[in-house]
């Protein structure tokens, strides 16, 4: 999505940046992982296929993509590449509700409340910049982790579907869930990138 494309948020333990050509190649390693398929319901891609899939995820104004960096592995490397741990998005299903997911791919990365604070700072950047009302996030029947992430976030049910063996879960946006939201995250920042 263009609006994010000069865009970072800095939280506390967490970056998140635009999706550049630059983090293809590792990013296209991680989505050969059998497991990250299953867990995001995604197929593998050829690498040439993957620049395709960053460029339309730039481009293209339903879709927007930000790469999670751990902070403390930039603020001493300051290399992108080597600071990535996954990718959060917001897919816009209409004008108003935002389809949400998250992806931790580096196993060390998991566990340290990196997911927790990206997708919060996403959340929050799709309502006050893209003016999401309304957030779906489907998740695969056997991911119980990301089914419970979601729902300490506050989302409920809405449907099943056992032809995609996926549940949807679905968070109307209020002035309570957003305050919920904020304090949530210590540090929350708007940069330019």
């Amino acid at each position: 999505m263009k609006i994010n494309s000069r865009t970072k948020i800095v939280g506390e333990n967490v970056l998140l940046v635009p999706y550049e050509a630059v983090h293809v190649p590792k990013y296209h390693g991680w989505m050969k992982s059998k497991e990250l398929q299953e867990l995001t319901a995604s197929e593998e891609l050829t690498l040439e296929q993957e620049y395709q899939m960053q460029a339309s995820w730039r481009e293209d104004e339903d879709k927007c993509t930000f790469i999670i960096l751990e902070k403390s592995v930039y603020d001493e490397t300051k290399d992108e590449v080597e600071s990535m741990i996954g990718d959060t998005n917001i897919f816009l299903v209409d004008n108003l509700v935002g389809e949400i997911e998250i992806m931790i791919a580096e196993t060390a990365a998991r566990r340290k409340r990196c997911g927790w604070e990206s997708v919060i700072m996403m959340l929050l950047y799709g309502i006050q910049f893209i003016n999401i009302k309304e957030y779906v996030a489907k998740i695969s029947m056997n991911n119980s982790k990301s089914i419970d992430f979601f729902t300490k976030l506050g989302f409920e049910e809405e449907s099943r579907s056992e032809i995609f063996k996926e549940i949807t879960f679905k968070k109307l946006v209020n002035e309570q869930w957003t305050s919920w939201l904020r304090e949530q995250v210590k540090k929350i920042e708007i940069k330019n990138y």
